[in-house]
């Protein structure tokens, strides 16, 4: 007779579009293999309105600390602002977490160290970008350098303080204008809920400072696209992705999303597919 498999328990920190998508994932997609435990968001109603929304009963929590505590999973949705701290109490705990605001992670090697110290895992999807894969398999070998352009529409940078305080006015742009270039380190900076993409690929390439990002905005552009070209002695890479944004906020394309349900069938199904 067969044991019956204890589900994996997730806790979600950030109740907004992406984690919403996520929670619904874990019920939908995934409840054979897990359950939601728990939501938690700064703003408490939002995480309410999700646990109604779900149909859920018991599972909003007032604190982090409560979250981890109740979960042996964590997927954090919150903000590249607090992604970093929410990543060091979960693994201090002893518990495994998937990191979406990654570029917050960009100076975490103290957390890193700490989940090797703890034997805990930190997951990173591959968000809205292609050929990650590549470019891991690339970092074994010399990068020369590596360039990623991301086209957004207006829409998609709304509201960047950045753009504000430049005059860029996203309302009347007329034509294909670059809003940013530059290293990874300030497009995280001035672009956190835009650039995730160029964190990761820094993460998975170990070589940011070999990295250029430019920002391009177009009020032709119906979709987010980002195209990375890398160099070395691999040989060379080209990738192009055209995504959709997603339906609940334009800021991120879907395929975000859809890349950390991915990554959570990799965690919980026996077979794995890719590097």
């Amino acid at each position: 007779m067969t044991a019956t498999k204890t589900k994996l328990k997730i806790g979600i920190v950030g109740c907004g579009a992406i984690g919403s998508r996520l929670a619904k994932a874990v019920v939908v997609n995934f409840g054979d293999k897990a359950e939601l435990s728990g939501i938690y968001d700064v703003n408490l109603e939002k995480a309410h309105n999700l646990a109604s929304e779900l149909k859920i009963n018991n599972i909003v929590v007032s604190t982090l600390d409560d979250l981890i505590k109740r979960c042996d999973f964590v997927i954090e949705s919150a903000s590249a602002k607090s992604s970093k701290s929410i990543a060091k109490s979960v693994v201090e705990a002893g518990k495994d977490i998937l990191v979406m605001s990654v570029g917050g992670m960009l100076e975490a090697q103290d957390v890193f160290k700490l989940a090797k110290d703890k034997s805990c895992h930190i997951y990173f999807p591959s968000g809205a970008i292609a050929g990650l894969d590549a470019i891991k398999a690339a970092s074994f070998s010399n990068i020369n350098n590596i360039t990623i352009t991301t086209r957004k529409p207006p829409s998609g940078l709304k509201g960047n303080e950045y753009l504000l305080k430049n005059n860029f006015d996203l309302d009347h742009i007329q034509k294909e204008t670059i809003v940013f270039e530059g290293s990874v380190d300030k497009a995280v900076e001035l672009f956190p809920q835009n650039i995730n993409v160029a964190a990761t690929l820094s993460l998975a390439s170990g070589c940011k400072d070999k990295i250029k990002v430019k920002i391009v905005t177009s009020p032709e552009y119906k979709r987010n696209s980002h195209e990375i070209i890398a160099e070395g002695d691999f040989g060379a890479i080209k990738t192009c992705t055209d995504n959709l944004p997603c339906p609940d906020n334009p800021k991120t394309s879907f395929l975000a999303v859809l890349s950390a349900t991915a990554m959570l069938k990799n965690i919980l199904e026996p077979v794995k597919i890719g590097t």
